[in-house]
């Protein structure tokens, strides 16, 4: 019951007139948005609505949450959304915003050697409930594609990766069949990465599974052609798993 209330609601919100001044803000902060063809620009803003609708969004560190802010973050994240299963990050509730980079605890192990402290962090993303960002950098991350650096993309990424309970690089894959290739090929990447092999990816990358398939989701939407030409194993991966081909999108990422 709760199922079918859901998706007749999502219905509802999909068809209402996406304001004017909201549209604005997003070719202004989010030039991807440029990028796609009309029918994926329609459904993208059909997706920032449900995802307004509901999302809670948070101030903290002093900022008070505005439209533009809402509205930047929630495009980012649904370009996410195209094209796919309309889930919407089910286990997300609410999205945290600081203005700026912002402080959290930090524990390493090394050695068996227990190291506490801080760390200065652009996004966070909690298993169940929250996603946590640096208004600054989600903004310019959205504002900037040529440099592979997007804060949204990265921690909704890792949303998707958190679908089945677990951080690990496999989120949840439209069929059984895909999860043989998806682990040969992300775990070929990964190590290649790890080895210190060039690569379009950021070295971040090789700090795990979880954050490999972070940070190649952001190269794939702001360096797609680079990805294909030099990685074209992994752009096959995730362009199936997105349902999306970004380097046939015209100028990006070259």
């Amino acid at each position: 019951m709760f199922g079918w209330w859901q998706r007749r609601r999502r219905t509802r919100v999909r068809a209402r007139p996406f304001p004017p001044e909201w549209r604005a803000m997003i070719e202004r902060n989010v030039p991807l948005f440029g990028r796609l063809c009309a029918s994926d620009q329609r459904e993208l803003l059909q997706h920032t609505l449900v995802f307004l609708d509901e999302k809670r969004f948070e101030g903290a560190g002093g900022l008070t949450i505005t439209d533009e802010i809402r509205v930047t973050i929630a495009a980012q994240a649904c370009v996410l959304q195209l094209h796919r299963p309309d889930d919407y990050f089910p286990d997300l509730v609410t999205v945290i915003v600081y203005p700026a980079t912002f402080v959290t605890p930090h524990k390493s192990i090394e050695n068996g050697l227990v190291t506490e402290g801080h760390a200065v962090t652009l996004g966070q993303s909690w298993t169940r409930g929250n996603v946590v960002l640096a208004w600054d950098a989600a903004l310019g991350g959205g504002r900037d594609l040529q440099d592979g650096h997007n804060v949204v993309l990265h921690e909704f990424a890792h949303q998707l990766d958190q679908e089945d309970g677990h951080a690990d690089g496999a989120p949840p894959l439209p069929t059984r069949g895909m999860y043989g290739p998806w682990a040969r090929v992300l775990s070929a990447e990964f190590e290649r990465l790890q080895r210190g092999a060039a690569s379009v990816l950021d070295q971040y990358g090789g700090t795990n599974p979880a954050e490999f398939f972070a940070v190649a989701t952001e190269a794939f939407f702001e360096k797609p052609l680079q990805l294909k030409n030099k990685h074209p194993q992994l752009y096959a991966q995730l362009a199936q798993y997105f349902r999306q081909d970004p380097a046939a999108w015209g100028l990006a990422g070259s």
